[in-house]
């Protein structure tokens, strides 16, 4: 059963340079209890969609077409109060930046409990113990005496535990997590991503992972969506997009490095697009090793390559047949 149904998703940016396409059709489902990776380069559209379900796009941003259902309900056509109540309760977001995304002028427990007494209508005492036990359970240590410190009293692994903790402050039932471990050092990423898996089993809630980190794909999540300048190029389940991976997603793999292999990485050649003025026909052709004359004028459509394996190339028939 689908918790999260996005169909047709597009989100532009009213600039006075022109418009920017940050999601241009963008369709994909997120089953319940499972972990999602929504992956792809920098600019593909990756945060523009969690902001987009969330309802938080920044101005001038805006969602111009597309359907977002949540349990079968229409997200877009909510008034705002009620998507007020609606966010932390139902759907949560991690942010990338913890440091930023914490008021520096008060402290972790003040900032946690007006959360819990404006959406749960609790007193201050109750609302206090919610914020200590959740913080618990995001393993911040000494959490009856950290929520009377500041955000800069807190490294940058713990302040993202406190974040985690604020996310899943009111039970959520699908959480976004975006590219929570971008600002940390490789061992608090382990550790952050140890406590997600964790969380995930021990809640049982609905996880996209938001990253451009396909090791973290790999190690985390039962099914991935990979986007490319706001376009779904591949969605699968993990084993069927790592064993046959279609033209981006097979050129992403190339780009990364791996320790049981020597062979060499090859970079994918040129930038992601002007989003102003995209390319025609398939928005990765420029860049495409396999690209033919076809590819510079016809959109592909997503097809079903195999079960559960569906991508967005005119060419994938030719080119499983041939790998």
């Amino acid at each position: 059963m689908d918790i999260l149904n996005i169909q047709n998703l597009k989100t532009y940016f009213f600039t006075e340079a022109g418009v920017v396409k940050a999601l241009d059709g963008v369709t994909f489902s997120v089953e319940k209890g499972c972990t999602l990776g929504l992956v792809g380069e920098s600019g593909s559209g990756k945060s523009v969609t969690a902001q987009s379900v969330m309802r938080i796009v920044p101005k001038p941003g805006k969602v111009v077409d597309g359907k977002i259902f949540f349990e079968g309900e229409d997200i877009l056509a909510k008034k705002e109060d009620a998507m007020q109540d609606f966010r932390g309760k139902k759907i949560s977001l991690i942010f990338q930046d913890p440091t930023s995304s914490l008021n520096p002028l008060f402290t972790i427990g003040d900032q946690l409990t007006d959360i819990v007494i404006q959406h749960d209508k609790v007193n201050r005492g109750q609302a206090v113990n919610q914020v200590i036990k959740t913080l618990e359970i995001a393993r911040l240590p000494d959490p009856e005496e950290s929520i009377d410190r500041y955000p800069h009293q807190f490294s940058g692994g713990m302040k993202q535990r406190i974040c985690i903790a604020r996310a899943l402050l009111l039970n959520p039932q699908l959480l976004f997590a975006d590219e929570p471990t971008t600002n940390l050092d490789v061992t608090i990423q382990a550790q952050i991503i140890a406590l997600l898996k964790d969380l995930q089993k021990e809640i049982g809630m609905t996880l996209v992972m938001i990253t451009h980190d396909m090791g973290i794909v790999a190690d985390m999540c039962e099914r991935v969506v990979v986007l490319y300048a706001g376009n779904v190029m591949e969605i699968g389940d993990i084993n069927a997009v790592f064993e046959k991976p279609q033209p981006y997603t097979e050129a992403l793999f190339k780009a990364v490095p791996r320790m049981d292999e020597t062979m060499k990485l090859i970079s994918i050649p040129g930038n992601i697009p002007n989003m102003i003025e995209p390319p025609s026909g398939c928005v990765f052709h420029p860049r495409c090793q396999y690209a033919i004359g076809d590819c510079k004028v016809k959109k592909p459509p997503i097809e079903e390559v195999e079960a559960s394996h569906m991508v967005a190339c005119i060419r994938w028939h030719e080119l499983n047949g041939g790998r």
